[in-house]
């Protein structure tokens, strides 16, 4: 619910969305998507988000992709672990649909 809940905030403020179920299917999207953001679900069936995101940082070809941790998993220390991990930002779920598209946009610069 969450996933359809913010494409649809994205696509009316504008941003041309994609998603995926899990890492594997993400890699297997980002190059022919090319994003710019990846809003990175932490909790994903097998690899994890701050696997996945390391990975993404870690390579030279996608490390300019900004990431947004975007989860529910919010303890205290996770936003720091996260960001220890190459996210650039995070959003807790569930979204405030008023100002999520303007955080990313913040995110991005734009």
């Amino acid at each position: 619910m969450n996933v359809e809940l913010v494409r649809y905030v994205l696509d009316h403020d504008g941003f041309s969305v994609d998603s995926a179920c899990d890492a594997g299917e993400a890699l297997l999207r980002i190059d022919s998507f090319q994003p710019e953001l990846i809003l990175m679900d932490i909790q994903m069936p097998g690899m994890d988000g701050i696997d996945l995101t390391r990975r993404l940082k870690g390579d030279p070809q996608r490390r300019h992709i900004a990431i947004v941790a975007f989860t529910a998993f919010a303890m205290r220390g996770d936003e720091v672990k996260m960001r220890a991990a190459g996210c650039d930002g995070y959003l807790s779920k569930p979204i405030n649909v008023r100002t999520s598209a303007a955080s990313i946009r913040a995110i991005l610069g734009t």
